[in-house]
């Protein structure tokens, strides 16, 4: 398949409901290429950059305790920057609770992935699975946020846009699945389907998110000064070397959006 906006659908060896024909998840640079950030964003933020990376050949039974130890790092590393400045001066904090601020949305109520991860650390970030702790600690220890999508449930290219607010967003609330929809300009993660996460960087739908045995992902990192590229750069290397050591057969791919490569 050719088309940058063909469907990804599930392989049928995970036993996931697929809607249509497999995609060739090797392409993954393909698959990248319909990616797209609303225009709006950029005037609103305009050192606002986005590095999608995509993955496959992740093995489902991958190593589970370098995750462990990856997340009592982040840990230690959360504790030393936090004791030297209260954690809404943090400068990657700030600068995410004015960008919240920018598109209207109240960064108290609506913290930002990385920071949310930040007031947790010194009680103890979260234990998912692999590929989540993996990247939460990333985040944790490079201070940017960080989210992470199961390839094989998107359909269509990822987009990050203000909402029309007739988007569907599967959630959950008291272990019930429901369905939700975001406030009109609301900056969100979508695909074809509905929204993947909320605020920008806040909340992650139930749809896409990773699992013990999701074997392609995409993983998104939102970056704002005082990230600089070179800072981003090492982010993205950090988060590809634990991913390689998942699996004998990982396969990567990258794509940067910027103001100036979105124009």
């Amino acid at each position: 398949m050719d088309d940058a906006g063909a469907l990804l659908v599930a392989r049928p060896e995970t036993g996931r409901a697929t809607d249509g024909p497999t995609v060739d998840l090797g392409r993954l640079d393909l698959l990248l290429a319909g990616a797209w950030v609303d225009p709006e964003l950029f005037a609103l933020c305009p050192d606002y950059r986005v590095m999608l990376v995509a993955v496959d050949g992740l093995a489902p039974d991958g190593d589970e305790a370098h995750g462990e130890t990856m997340l009592r790092a982040a840990e230690a590393s959360a504790r030393g920057v936090l004791s030297g400045a209260p954690l809404e001066q943090l400068p990657h904090v700030a600068a995410w609770r004015g960008a919240h601020r920018a598109v209207g949305a109240k960064p108290r109520r609506y913290r930002n992935s990385v920071e949310a991860l930040l007031r947790r650390a010194d009680s103890g970030l979260p234990r998912v699975n692999r590929l989540t702790d993996i990247y939460n600690a990333i985040s944790v220890l490079h201070q940017i946020p960080l989210g992470g999508e199961d390839l094989t449930q998107l359909v269509g290219p990822l987009r990050v846009i203000r909402a029309t607010g007739d988007e569907p967003f599967d959630t959950e609330i008291d272990g019930d699945t429901v369905v939700e929809y975001p406030a009109p300009g609301e900056v969100v993660r979508c695909d074809d389907l509905g929204v993947t996460c909320r605020r920008w960087n806040w909340r992650q739908g139930r749809r896409t998110r990773l699992h013990a045995d999701s074997t392609a992902a995409l993983f998104i990192l939102d970056a704002l000064a005082p990230i600089s590229s070179d800072a981003l750069r090492a982010a993205v290397d950090d988060l590809i070397e634990q991913l390689r050591r998942l699996g004998p057969g990982v396969r990567v791919a990258e794509r940067l959006i910027t103001a100036d490569s979105a124009a």
